[in-house]
């Protein structure tokens, strides 16, 4: 019938009856239409057989997704941490924090590593986006957003451009100038408008395509010059709070999280949700490819991240202690992919054996929550972000 409905923020007259009342933003076949709550249940009766009502079909769905879970269960024939007993244990961590970038005057809500190894991007709360060198420590862009909450920034793949998203429901791309003096921001392009917040952004493999993930439940991919839709993803049922591109420079697959509990693996060529795993019992903060690309892990809300095989099909790892009882908010992946690194929302970054399932390591620093968490590409450093307004840099 429909790909996706969710309620949206919006009140007027139903495309069907007229009638003026809150809406809901109803996709079919990828084309927005706006239903009352009436017409909608009118819609989805049309198509019934004699004798079925919606809740035998709600039923039906639900036995069909049991004895699913239950053949994927049936396949479920040993565990992770039994097939990585024999496999050597990490030896003991030196992880320490070598610089602390200082700059922001509120919560740095996200940041990304620029491919050369050296400077990062990040967004704060204060409405500012600064580009960094890692090394020296210098400000070599400071660009104010006219928006407050500047949730998502990414740095393309050529370095020579920025992107950012927040509470102005709009994706911007900000060029970057080996001048440090010209105004860059004046320079700013908006590329992509969503009906709600933006919680996430990433360029494709090239600096022409950029994805978004929103409030408003869907996720979209974006041609940067025309800022044309190039394809939409309906598939979550609540607002989508991350997203992650397959690691392959040929991936065409990318996996959102979000408030509905799900991570869904889409396929950017179709629009098609082609898996989705929900195991969580709260919001989905964070997800992140493993190096491979054959699998990926989540951090939620319920103090837990998990780890998901792709080939398999399912869930073959939960990271959690007793002793965790505040949620993970981001989560990233060591270069081996040994090492999964969790920043939590008791200001600490826990350090993961993921063949193992053990807890290797803690890492002390930041006095509020950990926001963001990112490996720089050579894998020699970690930068994290905190909403104690500051960036550390780990090695």
């Amino acid at each position: 019938m429909c790909d996706q409905t969710f309620v949206a923020a919006t009140f007027g007259p139903c495309d069907n009856c007229g009638t003026a009342s809150p809406l809901m933003n109803i996709y079919i076949k990828n084309e927005p239409i706006n239903y009352c709550s009436f017409c909608v249940e009118v819609m989805a009766c049309q198509g019934l057989q004699k004798g079925e009502t919606l809740a035998t079909l709600k039923k039906e769905c639900e036995s069909l997704k049991k004895k699913l879970e239950e053949d994927r269960g049936k396949l479920n024939d040993v565990e992770l941490q039994q097939v990585a007993e024999k496999v050597e244990v990490v030896g003991a961590l030196s992880i320490k924090t070598r610089r602390v970038l200082k700059g922001h005057t509120n919560k740095v809500l996200c940041m990304d590593w620029c491919k050369d190894k050296r400077r990062l991007v990040s967004s704060s709360q204060d409405g500012k986006l600064i580009v960094w060198d890692g090394f020296t420590l210098n400000k070599e862009h400071g660009m104010s957003v006219p928006t407050t909450w500047v949730m998502a920034c990414a740095y393309a793949p050529s370095g020579c451009a920025v992107a950012c998203g927040g509470l102005d429901n709009k994706c911007s791309v900000i060029p970057l100038s080996l001048d440090s003096n010209e105004n860059c921001a004046a320079k700013k392009k908006t590329v992509a408008m969503h009906t709600n917040y933006i919680s996430g952004c990433t360029f494709t493999n090239s600096d022409m395509q950029l994805l978004s993930c929103s409030g408003d439940g869907t996720s979209a991919l974006w041609d940067v010059e025309s800022g044309q839709l190039l394809q939409s993803f309906h598939g979550h049922t609540s607002d989508v709070l991350s997203l992650d591109l397959a690691p392959s420079e040929t991936g065409n697959t990318f996996v959102t999280g979000g408030c509905d509990k799900k991570a869904n693996v889409w396929d950017m060529r179709s629009g098609q949700n082609i898996q989705s795993f929900e195991c969580h019992e709260s919001d989905i903060n964070c997800v992140k490819y493993y190096p491979s690309g054959d699998a990926f892990a989540s951090a939620s809300d319920d103090a837990t991240c998990r780890f998901f095989d792709l080939r398999a099909d399912r869930e073959v790892a939960v990271f959690q202690k007793d002793s965790i009882v505040f949620g993970a908010s981001t989560v990233d992946f060591s270069l081996s992919g040994r090492l999964l690194f969790v920043g939590y929302n008791d200001y600490t970054i826990n350090v993961w054996d993921v063949l193992k399932g053990t807890r290797i390591s803690m890492m002390f620093g930041h006095e509020n929550r950990v926001s963001r968490v990112r490996l720089s590409p050579d894998g020699t450093a970690l930068c994290s972000a905190s909403w104690d307004n500051t960036l550390r840099i780990w090695a």
